[in-house]
């Protein structure tokens, strides 16, 4: 079977190049490590996050000045209670790159009064993206456990 024009191409420079000479291999003392592209607190709040039962084996593979700060913010982490470390991620790293569609995903998908409520308690740049639902009329008081449903969904559609 003929070769194709590409692989022809290739050969016939690779044939052309001068050959490469091999570069001496770096030893582990030459190399240097280059810096942290997030803080050390980020790192430490992902990693209690994510790995939480190895978090101090894998915090203790950083650089010994790093890895003794990354241990300190790991133990302050720890020590939070489960929500208010979640929402220390959510305020760090932001919404979601899906946001607004998976907010559209619960709107569409909501009961009326659920909906309602949620199109209530949406931030004025989220709300301006449903004008289909903005004129709904007024509205009696939602029940406590309706508003916080609502809360905690937009919650979870955002982050």
């Amino acid at each position: 079977m003929e070769a194709t024009r590409v692989g022809r191409a290739l050969r016939m420079a690779r044939k052309l190049l001068p050959a490469r000479k091999e570069a001496p291999r770096a030893t582990v003392a030459d190399v240097t490590l280059p810096a942290l592209s997030l803080p050390l607190e980020r790192i430490a709040l992902v990693v209690c996050v994510l790995a939480r039962e190895r978090a101090a084996e894998l915090l203790g593979g950083l650089a010994d000045a790093e890895a003794g700060r990354a241990l300190r913010h790991l133990e302050r982490f720890a020590d939070m209670p489960s929500a208010q470390r979640q929402a220390k991620v959510a305020v760090d790293f932001g919404e979601r790159a899906d946001a607004a569609n998976r907010l559209s995903l619960f709107l569409e998908a909501a009961p009326e009064a659920l909906r309602l409520e949620a199109l209530r308690g949406l931030p004025p740049y989220h709300r301006s993206r449903f004008p289909q639902w903005e004129d709904a009329g007024p509205r009696a008081e939602a029940a406590p456990a309706l508003t916080a449903l609502a809360e905690r969904r937009i919650r979870e559609a955002l982050r």
